[in-house]
């Protein structure tokens, strides 16, 4: 990475910025830590990217896109946000920490997923903030209507799954480039190869074009968490294409084809046989992580991730200088997981996420 390239994305994201508007959410930057991990008694060095810590009461990698879709939904005076997710989705429940923060009133249409450690407190979390929670699924009929219910005439700004719209991923677009910086003033080696698990695609592509963006020679390795039918190359492509296009046309200076420069690889063997499922890889992953570097992971994205880090170790496979970029939520929410919280009423499709119930 040379001295020019860093600063010229530096100057690049600024006026992104100052183009595109941002509230502040995240608390940025992030750390990276260094760490020691032991795979089959061979012991490796690699980096952490703690984007688990950007928020002091719900942190992860999505807080950062909502600081561009959010200035958006303000903006455009819109009275509502509405946004889409599964039933412990971190996503759906960013959005309305986040909403609550900024005084507006949040409806999240939750479709149902395996029952998960972490599905009731989700729950639970969404009615302490006084989230409105509607099932959504069925057929492409009963779909529209349910939006059309809740959202019809009601200046609503409706938020895409994951976040992962253009103009969501500029948050991670950003993110590199941070992490550029991060590069140059000592804090680690620039890496060759990024680890980050994938759902809708927008952290991933995001930090593709970052890196290229500020002359990094980084591949990201993003691991597939959601069913092929979300997550695809052929939709992978096209998000990177459009972001580039619209990030050149409100900002000349950012390079208009710059996914044709990107170094990404989408990888499906650690998917677990399905959306929330686990396998024997993700618990060991997870408990690696647990004992060796102190972080709490999750089976549904990080833990595949993390999977996918010690494969890679185990077969030799990984480069000098890893990093993986841990975007789960590293806080602790303040409600119980196993129970309704005391008068909270849900709908009754969501009972299931209550084992004690």
């Amino acid at each position: 990475m040379s001295t020019r390239a860093r600063e010229s994305a530096v100057a690049t994201i600024a006026a992104v910025r100052n183009e595109l508007g941002k509230v502040k959410l995240a608390d940025l930057p992030t750390p990276v830590h260094r760490h020691r991990i032991e795979v089959d008694g061979r012991r490796t060095e690699i980096h952490v990217k703690r984007d688990d810590l950007t928020g002091d009461v719900y942190g992860g990698n999505k807080l950062r896109k909502l600081e561009y879709l959010l200035q958006r939904v303000r903006r455009r005076d819109h009275r509502l946000v509405g946004t889409f997710g599964t039933a412990a989705s971190n996503h759906a429940l960013a959005t309305a920490i986040c909403c609550r923060r900024l005084g507006l009133p949040c409806i999240c249409f939750l479709s149902h997923q395996r029952v998960t450690p972490t599905a009731g407190r989700v729950l639970n979390m969404h009615a302490k903030l006084g989230t409105q929670l509607v099932p959504f699924g069925g057929e492409y009929a009963e779909r529209l209507r349910i939006l059309r219910e809740h959202l019809w005439n009601r200046q609503a700004g409706v938020i895409p799954p994951g976040g992962s719209s253009w103009i969501g991923t500029v948050g991670y677009v950003e993110a590199a480039v941070e992490l550029a910086t991060q590069v140059a003033e000592g804090a680690l080696p620039e890496p060759h190869r990024v680890y980050v698990a994938t759902g809708t695609m927008g952290t991933a592509a995001g930090l593709a074009l970052g890196f290229a963006l500020a002359g990094l020679g980084t591949e990201v390795h993003a691991i597939r968490v959601s069913h092929t039918w979300l997550c695809n190359e052929v939709a992978l492509a096209r998000l990177l294409g459009k972001t580039a296009a619209m990030l050149h046309r409100a900002v000349p200076a950012f390079p208009e084809n710059l996914d044709d420069a990107v170094r990404l690889r989408l990888r499906h063997e650690f998917f677990a046989g399905g959306y929330a499922a686990t396998d024997d890889a993700t618990e060991e992953a997870i408990r690696l992580a647990r004992d060796q570097l102190g972080l709490a992971l999750e089976g549904t994205y990080t833990g595949k991730a993390m999977a996918a880090l010690v494969a890679d170790l185990r077969a030799g496979e990984a480069p000098a200088h890893v990093l993986f970029w841990n975007t789960c939520n590293g806080r602790v929410l303040p409600v119980p997981a196993r129970a309704p919280l005391p008068g909270a009423s849900f709908p009754e499709a969501f009972q299931r996420y209550f084992p004690a119930a």
